[in-house]
């Protein structure tokens, strides 16, 4: 194949990435799109670039030292990386490059004026924009400067930026190729960005155009604030005019300068509205050809429009795809479920066929659709406040969409909005046995699912898991448990709202609910401490587990003196618990059972900061501080006038509570339970799989829906390009921030708390478990990396029921996500530790190790001095 030099930008489109670069293959598509201006120019292609290295083989030794730096190494990182720019700059362009490239510019104008800017394989992609990563020269005049500007722009794939960024993306240097763009360069009036849809927002009905006097480069520099134009719909809705004290321009001879705008014009708009509107014209015009919103660089000359750049945003998140043109209100699941990580194609589809409701996926997280739900008024109600209870961002954002009045359609009552969300159920006795008896019936419909796939494989394995999604749903909707489920929640907000009216008495219920009987969660966390009594006598034992790195530790733990006894205890625990994860509700997520040593740390934790017998000890503390606060709170209703009513009442409620508060946390433990079997008889056929050489790995198949997997099963044959775009969307939907409520139109609906009794400068949030305390932080993300301090405070995006064995160890809880009846508040409540949920950002704005004050009962956050 002979090499490619140069190629016209007119022949270049936007399947010729790995020859010129991300920006060369959009300014190609750009130039073919009818009605689009694009200065003409040529590209300088990778088959150049690798030309040039081969001229220095020093360089290979040089890209195997930045490899294996640290990435946090930043002195060695800038130290290396102006090694390898200076060797590239000093290589001599071969001659025959250099004069394709001078034949090219005798084309369009030896002496004309030119922009050289590179254009690196990995850039401008849908799933990373690389903006500003590499280099751009203006106005460079003359061969031998042109020829010099392109050598800059292959070292500029070296900066210490652009190393640390690919570092971070985990993307080889050495798979990264730069190609370099030279393109007549445009004398503008004016020059800006525009973003085909709101970057702040995401609505992608409203376009936004930043413009300033003269070159663009003044406005990506950052020096002037530009004027600023929405627009929706075709006409501008809003706009801000800067006063505009500097532009740059271009000099005569080469190169630019900042210039001072005359005061007359500094506050005269650089593009008049009709301008604007016909600017985004040509944006939508784009924005339809590359099929995404764009972010795109424009220039204005003699009233006439340029694009110089045009790059996907790659920040907005995606919107769940609806097949008609209506408005859509879309609720986030991964909030409802505390888990907003993005999940893989496998994970979101197997929760969708065992789900009770349709859901949409977007970014790889699920969505459910409300907006019928709330159009008609009497569904409305019930849904805002079923909702509202479980985290009052998401109706406070819900009622923010319906303030607009055009954007739900209102349906008539009896129309097909369904009957009330929430609506009471019919009344079940206070009575242990019931729970018993579904704990009973989910338990037996676990082991007939055991014992019944074990002989399934191929084609009848998926038939047989798709009656078993069946009887899932069948078991989560059973009546029963909804009642029992109902009666716990709806007897604790009974009792929080009746003894705050009566005795004045905010979040009572949060005592009276500690050390409640069946809740297999907090089960689950006490269960680990006596797994840690096993242990802490033998020091041996403790010192092997601070070295455990391979998950199958368990077999040489057998082999030290009393390591038979600690491997047991492990291996009960992880009979009964190994089935959870941090994620759980993602099937591929591993569990502990599939990787053990995430519990290490936690129990070393629990070697180190407790006593033999904390389980035991915790849970009866618990037990009878809920009891005395049982007794003092019906004597005290007793002294009420008409007491005796109040105080039977309360107790009944008690009662109520106790009984049934604990089996929230069961059907969620069911559902991983099932989740774990259905696992690893897909995990099984995925081995088959791998020996009949039709994937090369069995995780393969994470990235498959399970729908997709069914045929390939039956087919054997597998599109692997799918599987490493899957791969590449699945690591790139990790910088995404999930909306808790998200429109058609893209917009992201944050909502807000709306409290006036919050101390200025503290964090708000939902109060969830009362009760004040003070400590330090520990900022934690991942339960992996937990080192716990007895009285330390947890901080943390969202906790799952996997988390529950670190709160045996920490005096309070903040989250970003949850609701009064998420499972970290539920625990929260049953451990008696002050919690605050729903605390925007906590983790970007509460640092490691800060001393903090959690304000469990008025739903707050202090930062201390």
């Amino acid at each position: 194949m002979t090499e490619q030099y140069v190629v016209d930008l007119q022949e270049v489109d936007g399947t010729q990435v790995a020859l010129v670069g991300g920006k060369g293959a959009q300014l190609g598509g750009l130039s073919r799109i009818d009605g689009i201006r694009v200065p003409g120019g040529f590209c300088v292609t990778t088959d150049a670039f690798r030309r040039v290295m081969e001229e220095a083989p020093s360089i290979g030794g040089l890209l195997d030292q930045l490899s294996r730096v640290n990435p946090d190494d930043r002195e060695a990182i800038r130290t290396l990386s102006a090694q390898i720019r200076r060797t590239i700059e000093g290589i001599a362009m071969p001659d025959d490059l250099a004069a394709a490239i001078t034949r090219a510019l005798a084309r369009l104008g030896e002496q004309a004026a030119y922009a050289v800017r590179s254009s690196a394989t990995a850039e401008d992609l849908p799933t990373a924009s690389f903006a500003g990563q590499q280099d751009t020269y203006l106005n460079v005049v003359g061969p031998a400067a042109i020829l010099q500007h392109i050598s800059r722009c292959w070292a500029s794939l070296f900066t210490e930026r652009a190393v640390i960024y690919r570092r971070r993306n985990g993307i080889d240097h050495r798979t990264v190729h730069m190609a370099v763009v030279v393109q007549q360069m445009v004398f503008p009036h004016a020059a800006g960005i525009m973003f085909t849809a709101d970057p702040v927002t995401g609505n992608r009905k409203v376009a936004t155009v930043d413009a300033g006097f003269g070159l663009g480069e003044a406005l990506v520099s950052g020096l002037v604030n530009p004027d600023v134009f929405a627009v929706r719909h075709g006409e501008v809705v809003a706009r801000t005019i800067s006063a505009k004290q500097r532009a740059v321009h271009a000099l005569p001879a080469g190169g630019t300068q900042e210039v001072a705008i005359d005061s007359q014009r500094q506050e005269q708009p650089a593009l008049t509205d009709e301008q604007v509107v016909r600017l985004v014209q040509l944006g939508r015009r784009i924005e339809a050809h590359f099929g995404r919103p764009q972010d795109i660089e424009w220039c204005l000359a003699d009233d006439d429009f340029q694009i110089v750049q045009s790059r996907p945003i790659t920040t907005l998140f995606p919107v769940p795809e609806s097949g008609d043109q209506e408005n859509h209100v879309y609720v986030s699941v991964g909030h409802g479920q505390m888990m907003t990580d993005p999940m893989k194609p496998l994970g979101f589809s197997m929760w969708q066929l065992t789900a009770m409701v349709p859901m949409h996926e977007a970014g790889g997280r699920l969505f459910v659709d409300v907006t019928r739900r709330l159009a008609s008024p009497a569904s409305r109600a019930g849904l805002l406040d079923a909702l509202g209870k479980g985290d009052p961002l998401i109706r406070d954002a819900l009622e923010t969409v319906l303030d607009r009045d055009d954007f739900v359609p209102s349906l008539p009552d009896a129309g097909p909005g369904g009957p009330p969300a929430g609506g009471a159920p019919a009344p079940i006795e206070t009575d242990p046995a019931i729970v018993t008896e579904l704990i009973e019936r989910s338990q037996v419909s676990v082991a007939a699912l055991e014992r019944d796939i074990r002989t399934k494989t191929g084609p009848a394995l998926f038939d047989f898991l798709l009656e078993a999604f069946e009887e899932h749903k069948r078991v989560l909707s059973d009546p029963l448990s909804h009642q029992a489920i109902m009666a716990g929640m709806e007897a604790t907000w009974w009792l929080n709202d009746k003894l705050q009216e009566w005795l004045g008495e905010k979040n009572a219920a949060d005592t009276l609910t500690l050390s409640a009987p069946d809740n297999v969660t907090s089960e689950m966390g006490l269960a680990l401490l006596d797994v840690a009594d096993v242990i802490r006598p033998h020091s041996e034992l403790v010192a092997f587990l601070r070295g455990v790195e391979d998950d199958d530790f368990l077999d040489e733990l057998a082999k030290l003196a009393c390591g038979t006894e600690a491997r047991e205890a492990i291996e009960t625990y992880l009979d009964r618990y190994g089935m959870r994860c941090v994620g759980e509700i993602d099937i591929t997520r591993p569990r502990w059972r599939e990787r053990p040593t995430t519990l290490v740390p936690v129990i070393l934790d629990n070697v180190r900061n407790f006593e033999p017998g904390a389980a035991e000890r915790r849970f009866e503390q618990g037990r009878q501080k809920a009891q005395k606060k049982e007794q003092d709170v019906l004597s005290r209703l007793r002294a009420l006038p008409d007491g005796d009513r109040k105080a039977d009442e309360a107790k009944r409620m008690i009662d109520r509570v106790r009984t049934f508060i604990g089996y929230r946390e069961y059907p969620k433990y069911g559902i991983v339970s099932r989740y774990f079997v259905y696992k690893q008889a897909l995990l099984k056929e995925a081995e088959r799989l791998v020996q009949a050489d039709v994937l090369p790995e069995k995780e393969d198949i994470f990235y498959l829906t399970f729908q997709e997997l069914h045929d390939v099963v039956r087919s054997h044959q597998v599109d692997h390009q799918l599987i490493q775009q899957r791969k590449d969307a699945f690591r790139s939907y990790h910088a995404l921030t999930p909306p808790r409520v998200l429109t058609s139109d893209g917009e992201a609906v944050t909502g807000t708390y709306r409290r006036d009794d919050v101390p200025a400068g503290a964090l708000t949030g939902l109060p969830v478990s009362a009760g004040t305390v003070e400590g330090r932080a520990r900022v934690i993300l991942d339960m992996a990396d937990a080192d716990l301090e007895a009285g330390d405070i947890l901080v943390t995006p969202f906790t799952d029921p996997s988390w529950s064995p670190l709160f045996v160890g920490i005096a309070g809880l903040v989250t970003e996500v949850g609701g009064l009846m998420t499972h970290g508040a539920v625990i929260a409540r049953e451990y008696g530790l002050p919690a605050v949920v729903g605390v925007e950002q906590a983790t970007r704005l509460i640092r490691d190790g800060q001393r903090i004050r959690v304000h469990g009962t008025d739903g707050y956050v202090e930062i201390l001095p």
